[in-house]
């Protein structure tokens, strides 16, 4: 059996179900591969002072947030990518020009482009988002991740003529239809993976992933051992190494024995 030393794993659709909890097989596969010694990082969308939360009911304290933008291990910063102020300012005014609305994430705050929005109040909810403040230009070089929401189908590519950048729809709940992360094809989680493997010397062939959406298609690719959920978004599939069951029906558990790593 060959060694795995690290485990990524996603949050929305991997490790949270759709009413937002956790099973219990979850929660004692973590637990069986960390006293084995196997780094577990959390790896998501989601702005890092929105999750420690569920890093605290796993007993993880490393994790890459923001898309691949930010990876802190063990509180100590591994990488922290900036989006440059002038993409920025381009979202916003395509934003404004079409009727959408962006939501900014800095290290510290979730930076609205509306606090009336009824949209934007139904996402804030669903994600639980507390840290929640109105855009000021103040905010403008501190962003380190983007999601819209009231995107129709076909206007991804007002923001894709950017370049560099692609938009993947947010896989969960009544936003699969309308809500997009903007994705940075050099800053992404396959990228922030790369680095915290070289930090802590570590081959890709010795971490394995978990994941659910488009955002996760570069880390489960890189990695040695990359596993799609049942739940998946269907285009995933053909970025991982192996499919397992869906996120209610104990993913993450089920994929770590078909390794050999639980029991």
């Amino acid at each position: 059996m060959p060694s795995y030393k690290i485990l990524f794993l996603d949050i929305d659709g991997t490790i949270l179900r759709p009413d937002h909890t956790i099973e219990q097989s979850t929660i004692e596969a973590v637990s069986q591969v960390q006293e084995k010694g196997i780094e577990v990082f959390l790896a998501t969308g989601r702005p890092l002072h929105e999750i420690r939360e569920i890093g605290e009911t796993l007993k993880i304290n490393s994790f890459i947030g923001y898309n691949g933008a930010y990876a802190v291990h063990k509180n100590n910063d591994i990488l922290k990518e900036k989006i440059e102020g002038e993409m920025i300012q381009y979202f916003l005014k395509t934003a404004e020009e079409n009727g959408h609305e962006a939501i900014l994430y800095t290290n510290k705050k979730n930076v609205l482009t509306s606090l009336d929005s009824e949209i934007l109040t139904e996402f804030i909810e669903y994600f639980h988002l507390r840290h929640n403040v109105l855009y000021s230009s103040e905010f403008l070089h501190d962003i380190l991740g983007v999601s819209l929401v009231n995107v129709g189908e076909k206007e991804q590519e007002k923001y894709e003529k950017w370049g560099g950048i692609h938009l993947s729809p947010v896989n969960v709940g009544g936003f699969k239809e309308h809500a997009y992360d903007v994705i940075r094809d050099k800053v992404n989680k396959g990228y922030a993976v790369e680095k915290v493997l070289q930090v802590l010397g570590i081959s890709k062939e010795e971490a394995i992933a978990f994941g659910d959406g488009m955002n996760d298609k570069e880390m489960l690719a890189y990695v040695g051992e990359g596993f799609a959920m049942g739940n998946a978004q269907q285009e995933l599939f053909a970025y991982a190494k192996h499919k397992t069951t869906d996120v209610t029906d104990s993913g993450i558990f089920n994929g770590l024995k078909s390794l050999g790593l639980i029991k």
